[in-house]
């Protein structure tokens, strides 16, 4: 009997590899984009906020969801098949949650984008409009800490925007 374990267990262990190996795994944003193209440039994307340099953020953070994907950038337009632009259009900070009426613990960061997929002959093939994503961000008594911490969550807010805007362009939705 001890020996029959030996044996259902390996094999067993090749069974899920099989299936494991075989899922369609693939990372996010790693499909195909629209009408076949394969070569990207991404404009600096337009600031309609009053944060200074979120433009920079979200336009490197796009690029490098690119990059990671397996894709590569191109700086200059000439050689792209299609350029990617589009604006930043609102920042929010909102009280998350309160301890009184006139103070908040948490505060939430949202940020709002619109990004467009236009060809070389200047049609636009792929949109979103009002794409936004959120993070919540704690109130510290130090002002300087709560910059900090607003700061970071506009980073990682970010980051997921540039995600999710690379997984709804491509095939991966």
């Amino acid at each position: 009997m001890h020996y029959g374990y030996k044996l259902i267990f390996p094999t067993l262990f090749i069974i899920l590899m099989i299936f494991g190996l075989s899922c369609g795994y693939k990372f996010a944003g790693s499909g195909n984009l629209p009408e076949g193209v394969q070569k990207v440039s991404v404009a600096i994307f337009k600031n309609n906020t009053a944060e200074t340099g979120l433009e920079n953020t979200f336009t490197n953070d796009l690029i490098y969801e690119f990059i990671r994907g397996g894709r590569t950038v191109f700086p200059d337009r000439e050689n792209a098949d299609a350029v990617i632009s589009g604006t930043v259009r609102s920042i929010g900070v909102a009280s998350a949650v309160r301890t009184d009426s006139s103070s908040s613990t948490e505060r939430r960061v949202t940020i709002t984008v619109d990004v467009k997929l236009t060809a070389r002959d200047g049609r636009v093939i792929w949109s979103a409009k009002d794409v936004s994503e959120d993070q919540t961000y704690i109130v510290e008594e130090d002002k300087q800490a709560t910059d900090e911490n607003k700061n970071d969550a506009i980073e990682y807010v970010s980051k997921r925007l540039a995600e999710y805007v690379i997984r709804r362009m491509t095939d991966d939705f």
